[in-house]
């Protein structure tokens, strides 16, 4: 089967105008699936704000990245959600490092408010993983994927930086072709997206290489060139 492709910027700048002038620009190319809004624009303006903006532009999915959600008591997945569903947000990304019961109670929160929900567990950086020299066992990560899917969350972020990690991931954690990649990574950091050949849909999320373009619409059309496929 042939493996599909789709980007998402990812609008981390602290200018919501120049997010604005991006998004006029690039808001309705076929190669975008969604645009991620982080915490910058989310504490500078308020989410509905942003929404509101992207709206006026796109009606592509919108994904909210608190960087990172999921890491409170099991409780405040309502307020999370109810939060989500009030600003109009259509998807959020969990990284749910507060233990199965948090995971559990914010996705099945955001699921009953009618969000999308993509959770993750590893990331870009180096020193993350306990392997690589960082904090979070990666027994335990492995579980959050697992239960994640449990829960039928179809959509995981992992790292386009860390093929072999993702790979050792995906597999212990048992996702399968139905599973959806969402990986960071893309661009400046450097990440290949040939070497995920073990996914048939991914999403490569994309930030400063895109928001530093001269010509937007032309860097996306190169790239999906590149990558020879699309949505």
């Amino acid at each position: 089967m042939t493996k599909k492709y789709s980007l998402i910027p990812a609008l981390d700048h602290p200018d919501l105008a120049r997010v604005d002038k991006l998004i006029a620009a690039v808001g309705r190319h076929p190669a975008i699936s969604a645009f991620k809004v982080g915490f910058t624009l989310g504490l500078s303006y308020g989410l509905p704000k942003v929404v509101e903006t992207i709206r006026r532009h796109s009606d592509k999915t919108i994904i909210y990245d608190h960087q990172k959600a999921g890491t409170d008591i099991p409780a405040t997945g309502e307020l999370f959600a109810r939060t989500m569903r009030e600003a109009e947000i259509d998807t959020a990304i969990l990284f749910p490092q507060a233990g199965p019961e948090t995971l559990e109670a914010w996705v099945r929160a955001l699921i009953d408010s009618g969000r999308g929900v993509l959770v993750g567990g590893a990331m870009t950086h180096p020193a993350y993983l306990r392997s690589e020299g960082g904090y979070l066992c990666d027994e335990g990560v492995v579980d959050i994927y697992r239960r994640a899917r449990d829960l039928g969350v179809k959509g995981f972020v992992m790292p386009l930086t860390k093929p072999a990690v993702a790979r050792r991931l995906f597999d212990l954690a048992g996702l399968g072709r139905e599973s959806e990649l969402y990986s960071p990574g893309f661009g400046a950091q450097g990440g290949v997206a040939d070497e995920f050949d073990f996914v048939l849909s991914h999403h490569l999320i994309v930030g400063r290489a895109l928001l530093a373009a001269p010509d937007p619409g032309h860097w996306l059309n190169q790239t999906m060139a590149s990558l020879g496929g699309g949505q």
